[in-house]
């Protein structure tokens, strides 16, 4: 049975792969990556005979294709995708085109450009008493969203909002959520998270949109707006001394 590796690349640097993502790259026959998304470093730890193609310049049909052509030959075919190829990478429209044409899919998760962003700013996003819930979403831009996922009902919530693909609306965006977070609130900007050429900053709300307009930011960035990124002392009641579970007795 022929398959095909969909593989998340994760944010950018090479030591965030999974070592099961990194395994399928070192074996590949055909290596169709995301270039102008997914650092070359990566790519390049496939095999020197490895046939690498590169797909910033394709359509999905084409490079759907691609990948049945390569794959019914037999070949070790690596589809690799930035991020999470479960988060905004077209996964589902891949997947069912290599079913028609037979072809099985495993799907390898990478470490989402959320998940680098609070890891390099060394802040937990589900900070008890302040907020419990992470919202992913997009602003409203081509693609769209459903009206019931409009920016607004989302952020009306006041959870820690993480906004992929959203740095053309940002002015939109930030007046949307100032409606329902406070103007100090703080915001997470990262731009190419882990690369070399990263930039990360946390700035109030009300200066979301004029700070991604001074640094020409429109693509390639996430934001995390959440009250959670406050410093704050509130704390888990997993390791309270006064709670108890099956592995622990509480103290008297």
């Amino acid at each position: 049975m022929n398959y095909v590796s969909i593989v998340g690349a994760g944010p950018g640097a090479i030591d965030l792969l999974t070592l099961r993502a990194a395994e399928r790259i070192k074996t590949a026959e055909v290596l169709i990556w995301a270039d102008s998304l997914v650092s070359p470093q990566i790519a390049n730890l496939c095999p020197e005979s490895c046939e690498k193609i590169k797909t910033s310049s394709l359509t999905l049909e084409e490079i759907l294709s691609l990948t049945i052509e390569r794959s019914k030959t037999g070949k070790k075919v690596v589809r690799l995708h930035d991020g999470d190829p479960c988060l905004y990478g077209a996964l589902s429209e891949q997947i069912c085109g290599l079913a028609e044409a037979g072809i099985e899919v495993e799907v390898i998760p990478g470490v989402s450009a959320y998940q680098a962003t609070s890891a390099a700013l060394k802040a937990e996003l589900t900070i008890p008493n302040i907020t419990q819930t992470i919202v992913i979403s997009r602003a409203s831009g081509i693609t769209g969203v459903p009206e019931k996922e409009q920016l607004k009902n989302l952020a009306s919530i006041g959870g820690s909002l993480c906004l992929y693909l959203s740095a053309r609306h940002v002015v939109d965006a930030e007046k949307t959520l100032l409606k329902y977070y406070p103007e100090d609130t703080p915001v997470a900007i990262g731009y190419r998270v882990s690369w070399e050429d990263e930039w990360l900053q946390i700035v109030p709300l009300k200066e979301m949109a004029s700070k991604t307009k001074e640094r020409k930011l429109i693509r390639t960035t996430v934001y995390l707006i959440s009250p959670a990124l406050r410093k704050n002392q509130e704390r888990s009641m997993l390791y309270s001394p006064n709670h108890s579970h099956i592995f622990r007795k509480e103290k008297q």
